[in-house]
């Protein structure tokens, strides 16, 4: 029984995980949207409040804040290379062929890595990863009742890049609250770095209003702040093949919520690469249930 409450437990936190990846697409793809916020701004912003609430959960639980500068900084790098590259990506682009790229991405990246790191890849995982790839390529192949920025689709894949390094880094994390908090105020210094070299370059381009500032404000609190510490909290209980696998359902709730909130079509392309990737993950992922 002890057994079966951890898997159910586990099992929800996942589900909840990729609730908040999937509405983080939809949550900034509906401001940048807007044309009321820069996509910087609305960086800065999401990682600005993902650190000080990762900070106050840190400080709640040790009551200090011993925060070191010496480690996580491949990992806040990689965080902010995410984040940055997600925002200007959704310059041009829907919510849902934005997930959709970017968790096929990183499933990609975190496998590759994952056999750097010696993790057996076996054949019925081998054929999933084929197939649920090959609905991303499916997506992606020109067609002229279809049309897709590929300058925005590369910016998506490069920040799919960054979030696999990520998620790779975050599972030797043996305490999910310091790490993933340290990541974030590492992720913070780097997007200094970045609004230094931005205000002096594009000082004009900055522009936000209200509104925009309290979803941006609630992106990176909620959304990115609460679904990195649950994932920096789990990653640790499964390999990273599992983990890239899973994360192949975001674009599918991505997508429903898209349709939902942001009136995006959902195009016959787009359910036939959802088909695809799902039949994929459910090959990977299958076991057979022993008598």
């Amino acid at each position: 029984m002890k057994s079966f409450s951890f898997d159910l437990k586990l099992v929800a936190l996942i589900f909840i995980i990729l609730v908040f990846f999937a509405l983080n697409s939809i949550l900034t793809r509906m401001v940048i949207a807007t044309q009321n916020i820069d996509a910087f701004s609305f960086t800065f912003l999401r990682i600005f409040a993902a650190m000080f609430m990762l900070l106050a959960i840190y400080f709640y639980k040790n009551k200090n804040l011993k925060i070191s500068l010496k480690t996580n900084y491949l990992s806040g790098l990689m965080f902010f290379l995410y984040a940055i590259f997600f925002t200007y990506s959704y310059l041009n682009m829907a919510a849902g062929i934005g997930t959709l790229i970017l968790f096929a991405v990183v499933q990609l990246t975190m496998i590759i890595l994952a056999l750097f790191l010696n993790e057996k890849l076996t054949l019925k995982k081998f054929i999933g990863i084929t197939i649920a790839f090959g609905g991303l390529v499916y997506l992606l192949y020109p067609k002229d009742d279809f049309t897709i920025s590929y300058f925005h689709a590369f910016l998506m894949f490069l920040s799919a890049i960054g979030w696999a390094i990520f998620s790779v880094l975050a599972k030797k994390s043996n305490n999910a609250t310091l790490n993933a908090t340290d990541s974030f105020v590492k992720a913070f210094i780097f997007t200094i770095l970045f609004a230094i070299f931005y205000l002096f370059f594009f000082e004009n381009s900055l522009k936000i209003d209200f509104p925009t500032f309290i979803m941006a404000i609630t992106s990176g609190s909620i959304t990115t702040a609460f679904g990195v510490f649950i994932w920096y909290s789990i990653l640790p209980k499964m390999q990273i093949m599992t983990a890239s696998i899973i994360q192949l359902i975001v674009p599918i709730i991505a997508i429903i919520l898209s349709v939902i909130f942001l009136n995006e079509t959902f195009t016959f392309e787009l359910f036939i690469s959802t088909i695809i990737i799902l039949l994929g993950i459910f090959i990977a992922l299958y076991k057979k249930r022993k008598i």
